[in-house]
């Protein structure tokens, strides 16, 4: 039992690791074409590699008669979520042109003490700790991201928003998820947020083939790697795993998104954001820890 807990915590920090570096490759991208082409595509991708997964865990449910979850319900809540992750991306991805990788990572992992607080008009109980998070983040925050001025920077808070998309999200998937197959839901959601993002970019930016053609490298990480192989792994390696050590190591995605962000771009960070990132990661951490019985 142990061993299969140290494989699962292995491939979830695996998961973790992707998804940190693919702030890496969502920077980089931008180099090559707008945030709505960008997000179009990868969301795309991901969906075409998730299909072979659906269609094997079908054929593996037909054959041990497992029934499957209502088509209505999964379409239903896959566009839902489909639009809310795809406009939190696009918050996400026109930030990550104004802000380094690392604070961007750091701020997105914000949503982890959001989801709780948003819960209060969902009439859920917040407990001590989320609220004592909720101020370790904000002052973490303020040293991450406020400069001399006194201003939020422009990437950062178009960040911040997105860590607020992200929190409504979960929230969406939280009602569905039960009601539906995580992994076609998944799925769905990703082709939504692709043909959501792809129209607009037709309207807005027209994208050149050229382009896409360019920029392949960093589109086939956040495509494949990012949305088909790391959910993958995170479906695998949550099945024997606690859901609370799994969250705190999917949380490692922040550290290396700094990390990737300084080794691969040189996006270093000063004395003060470090310590903002610090005090945000704990307040991570905090949030995730299990309340005492």
């Amino acid at each position: 039992m142990r061993k299969k807990s140290m494989t699962s915590s292995l491939l979830l920090l695996l998961a973790a690791t992707i998804w940190g570096v693919a702030f890496v490759a969502q920077s980089v991208g931008m180099d090559y074409m707008g945030p709505l082409s960008f997000n179009g595509a990868r969301f795309l991708l991901g969906g075409t590699v998730l299909l072979p997964l659906v269609l094997v865990r079908r054929k593996k449910d037909k054959d041990k008669g497992i029934p499957r979850a209502g088509a209505s319900i999964t379409f239903k809540g896959g566009i839902c979520c489909g639009i809310a992750l795809g406009v939190a991306s696009l918050s996400q991805q026109i930030g990550i042109q104004y802000t380094t990788v690392g604070k961007a990572g750091f701020i997105t992992t914000l949503y982890i003490i959001i989801v709780p607080v948003m819960g209060i008009f969902l009439k859920k109980r917040v407990s001590g700790k989320v609220w004592i998070g909720a101020v370790i983040a904000a002052i973490g925050m303020y040293l991450l991201c406020v400069n001399e001025e006194l201003a939020l920077g422009r990437g950062d808070a178009y960040v911040f928003v997105c860590a607020i998309l992200f929190a409504v999200h979960i929230l969406v998937i939280d009602y569905f998820s039960p009601k539906a197959d995580g992994v076609e839901l998944s799925c769905i959601q990703f082709f939504v947020a692709g043909m959501l993002s792809g129209i607009l970019a037709l309207i807005f930016e027209k994208p050149e083939i050229s382009s896409f053609i360019s920029g392949i490298m960093p589109l086939a990480y956040a495509g494949i790697m990012s949305c088909g192989v790391a959910y993958t792994l995170q479906i695998i390696g949550q099945k024997d795993l606690d859901p609370t050590v799994a969250s705190l190591i999917l949380s490692m995605e922040s550290v290396v998104s700094m990390l990737a962000g300084w080794v691969i771009l040189g996006q270093a960070l000063s004395r003060k954001e470090l310590l903002g990132c610090a005090l945000v990661f704990g307040a991570v951490i905090l949030v995730q820890l299990p309340d005492k019985k």
